[in-house]
């Protein structure tokens, strides 16, 4: 029975695996967001007039885009937590002897769930990231056939 149970116990391993691979990519992008503010609050001094609004801007979209991603691998954390009770609580029902399906699956469901908000989260994030990226019309020249 021990061979049955580290058997189940793969399918929520592969999904702490990309959990982690998740967490990695939230982790850098949110590197390049915190540099970006660090540069913008560098330049909130030294500006003044329209300049200075569109740093104000800027600075604004760049701490709901760390609020996001923070919460996004908050949520990632805890994902990973879940999937690792689920683990734990396998071996537990071996070993003991008890009958914890329906809290295994309870917590499954709680880690899928809390994994599916992280990515909802980090699609949002994904957005106003993409929204941000306004390329002026002149720079694109329209007119010109290419």
């Amino acid at each position: 029975m021990l061979a049955q149970t580290i058997q189940l116990a793969l399918a929520p391993v592969f999904v702490l695996v990309a959990i982690g691979n998740i967490m990695n990519l939230l982790s850098s992008r949110l590197g390049r967001v915190v540099d970006r503010s660090r540069q913008l609050q560098g330049l909130y001094r030294t500006t003044t007039g329209t300049e200075h609004d569109a740093i104000v801007r800027e600075i604004r979209l760049v701490s709901r885009r760390i609020n996001t991603i923070g919460r996004a691998i908050l949520l990632m954390v805890l994902a990973g937590l879940a999937i690792g009770a689920v683990v734990g609580l396998l071996f537990l029902e071996e070993f003991a002897g008890l009958a914890l399906q329906p809290v295994i699956a309870g917590v499954f469901i709680v880690a899928i769930s809390l994994l599916m908000a992280a990515l909802l989260l980090f699609l949002h994030e994904t957005r106003i990231a993409t929204a941000a990226l306004e390329i002026p019309e002149t720079f694109l020249e329209l007119e010109r056939k290419l």
